[in-house]
């Protein structure tokens, strides 16, 4: 064999590859930019599923650009630790609450303070325009990380034992209601009138049950899945929080894309938030026929009222002191 006519076959064939814009698999894969996904979310939620939207829209706008990796399930990173993950360069990709921002942002706590955004429609107006602007540009020169959507979480509701007639934060004064055990959740627990009880969430049900509290608060999914309506006769549609979390990417990740990838990231996010919101918004409106349907009666507060209280409780709190001037007066006249 004709070893010298060997290496010239193999040198033409190589030749040929590269012409028509082949590589191997291995080259392929190494060329692909690293997107690896932390989320705590399970494989029904709505929150895990968005992920894979995400994907799908990558995968169409930028075939073989990007190697999405979607952890669910917390697998990867516990929940609460993905910011840091992020600024060390270990993950490109999660979702953060405004509990965990203002940790290092103190000024974004407003968004964790009762009535502060009114419904899922006014939350995408305030972070979608230049109020969003400003908050979001802290957070990425103090967390190192850059938000590209809003995602809806839930609106919290009261859910009580007994039947009261609840029209104003006055009416709930006594009321044991359960919160989370920190600080700034218990704050808000009295600045609905109530009397905040901490309590672990596993020993909720129980603690309805026995007496031992007289309420609890929850988006509505959550009351579903935790049969709180079998211990429960009353539910008081408050909407005093109306949660969101951050889809953000690592800036170390996201300042090294070109323009044309940026612009394909941020719609994939947006994409994936649509979906999630949409899904998450329909199964609330449909919770209401289901607790009726368990027996539970349903009321209506002044909720005007309970915003105007809480509002006025918050401001006149240490935490509004760190709120960015007039930030308050913005977001409530934003339509």
């Amino acid at each position: 064999m004709n070893l010298s006519l060997v290496r010239r076959g193999l040198l033409a064939a190589g030749a040929a590859l590269i012409l028509v814009g082949g590589l191997p698999p291995v080259a392929l894969a190494q060329n692909k930019v690293p997107l690896r996904i932390s989320t705590p979310a399970v494989p029904d939620d709505w929150h895990a599923k968005m992920w894979t939207v995400f994907k799908e829209s990558l995968d169409k706008s930028a075939p073989g650009e990007f190697d999405v990796q979607i952890n669910l399930n917390a697998t990867l990173f516990k929940q609460g630790t993905e910011p840091a993950a992020m600024a060390r360069g270990n993950l490109e990709l999660a979702t953060i609450s405004a509990f965990d921002i203002a940790k290092l942002v103190p000024e974004f706590s407003i968004f964790t303070a009762g009535y502060i955004i009114r419904d899922p429609d006014h939350m995408q107006k305030v972070f979608n325009g230049p109020i969003g602007e400003q908050m979001f540009k802290p957070v990425s020169d103090k967390m190192d990380v850059t938000v590209l959507s809003t995602i809806y979480l839930g609106t919290r509701q009261v859910n009580l034992r007994e039947v009261r007639n609840v029209k104003t934060p006055a009416d709930l004064k006594g009321v044991k209601l359960r919160m989370p055990g920190s600080k700034e959740w218990l704050f808000l627990g009295e600045a609905l009138g109530a009397t905040a009880t901490p309590l672990a969430f596993g020993e909720v049900y129980l603690g309805l049950k026995t007496g031992t509290i007289d309420g609890q608060d929850n988006p509505l999914p959550s009351v579903r899945a935790a049969k709180f309506y079998e211990v429960t006769k009353q539910l008081v549609l408050t909407g005093h929080l109306v949660d969101g979390i951050f889809l953000s990417i690592a800036n170390k990740t996201w300042n090294a894309l070109t323009p044309a990838q940026k612009q394909k990231v941020k719609a994939a996010a947006v994409a994936a938030a649509q979906y999630n919101n949409e899904n998450r918004i329909k199964e609330e409106g449909q919770l209401v026929d289901f607790f009726k349907q368990q027996g539970l009666q349903v009321a209506t507060p002044d909720v005007d009222a309970f915003r105007k209280h809480v509002q006025g409780v918050y401001l006149a709190s240490e935490y509004a002191k760190v709120w960015p001037q007039g930030i308050l007066e913005r977001i409530n006249a934003t339509k």
